[in-house]
């Protein structure tokens, strides 16, 4: 509240403040139009190369999945970006919790294109022992940590990895994922309270899609943005284009070294949207209008990035059929050989969760053997 001139005490109205502006470096046609980060040509390279990998791999899984040769999968189509930009502005012994659609920043990182698919099938491949659903894929040899489907659980710990480190005198960062819809969840506030309360080194990271599965972000928020959620905290944030690869690894490795440098944590909206359904057990026609896939779509970050790629010569037409060719492949070898693995041995339904099994588990497993 304000006080006026005669002294009556009066509202603020909700829309009195301006709305914080998208940073952006590329238009829509991949143009720059502000400063470009540094960024060597090789990781340059790479980013791309990992955007193209995952959206090829996931019209492969959605095929699979379409097939009955899977049971789920949750693809990221028109989400690239904000997974490889972190994985590219973080140092590799940074810690990622992802949410549903950051599987590719390990991918990123240098993890095993089969281990990730056997995941999906959830076999003996699978590193975590088909436990988990599919697309929640994770491995410490990443630094990628699991993700439950509970909304919103990931974002204190991430906060809590954070604390740990900074009472440790370790100068690593935690970086917690979450979509538009987990800010209304009470782990949010508990984890932005913390965070901004004890100055951890971590970077939250909001992706809004504008969808929470059926639900609009204006159905599930009256706030004007989800960036500025994080005023109330005492935290900085930045309102960010996340389909402009460049502008996220920006805003990330501006925030990172925050964190690193012992300045606390940041809270970035990164603003994209969710081209195809929510997952493959989702149809969105029926609650979206297809006229604003169409618009989004004019926005593909992947589409985007290779424009620029191309204008600047880090990229040619040439090299783009040779590599989609050759992932191509790569996804097809994988996929055949992620297929033939068997299932996970019955005895790692107990083994490895506790110290000493409880006896009346190990009595059981027994009876169901």
């Amino acid at each position: 509240m304000t006080r006026s001139s005669s002294g009556e005490r009066t509202l603020v109205p909700p829309d009195v403040l301006d709305e914080p502006e998208v940073f952006q470096v590329l238009d829509y046609d991949g143009n720059l139009i502000a400063s470009a980060p540094e960024i060597e040509e090789a990781k340059l390279r790479r980013m791309y190369e990992t955007m193209l990998l995952i959206r090829l791999l996931d019209e492969r899984m959605m095929i699979l999945q379409r097939q009955g040769r899977i049971g789920f999968y949750g693809a990221c189509t028109g989400q690239e970006a904000p997974p490889i930009a972190t994985a590219a502005a973080l140092e590799d012994r940074d810690w990622i919790f992802p949410a549903l659609r950051e599987g590719s920043a390990m991918l990123y990182r240098g993890f095993s294109l089969e281990t990730y698919i056997c995941q999906v099938f959830g076999n003996a491949g699978d590193v975590t022992k088909g436990r988990q659903m599919p697309s929640h894929q994770a491995c410490r040899s990443v630094n990628q940590v699991s993700w439950g489907s509970c909304i919103g659980s990931q974002i204190p710990q991430a906060v809590g990895a954070a604390w740990a480190a900074k009472l440790k005198k370790d100068d690593v960062v935690t970086v917690g994922f979450m979509g538009d819809g987990a800010t209304s969840e009470g782990d949010f506030h508990n984890a932005l309270n913390f965070a901004g309360v004890y100055k951890t080194p971590s970077i939250l990271i909001c992706q809004n899609n504008h969808w929470s599965i059926s639900i609009p972000t204006h159905g599930q928020t009256r706030a004007r943005t989800i960036a500025e959620k994080a005023t109330a905290y005492g935290l900085p944030y930045a309102r960010v284009d996340g389909n402009d690869i460049l502008a996220s690894y920006a805003a990330i490795k501006e925030a990172a070294d925050r964190a690193r440098a012992g300045e606390g944590a940041t809270f970035l909206e990164l603003v994209t949207y969710r081209i195809g359904a929510h997952s493959s057990s989702d149809d969105p026609r029926v609650y979206r209008d297809e006229a604003e896939v169409v618009e989004w779509k004019k926005r593909d970050p992947l589409a985007r990035f290779h424009r620029f790629m191309t204008s600047q010569g880090h990229w040619t037409e040439k090299e783009e059929v040779e590599t989609r060719a050759r992932l191509d492949e790569q996804i097809l070898a994988a996929v055949k050989a992620a297929e033939a693995q068997p299932n996970p041995e019955i005895e790692t339904l107990i083994e490895d969760v506790y110290v000493e099994i409880p006896r009346n588990l190990q009595e059981q497993f027994q009876d169901w053997k």
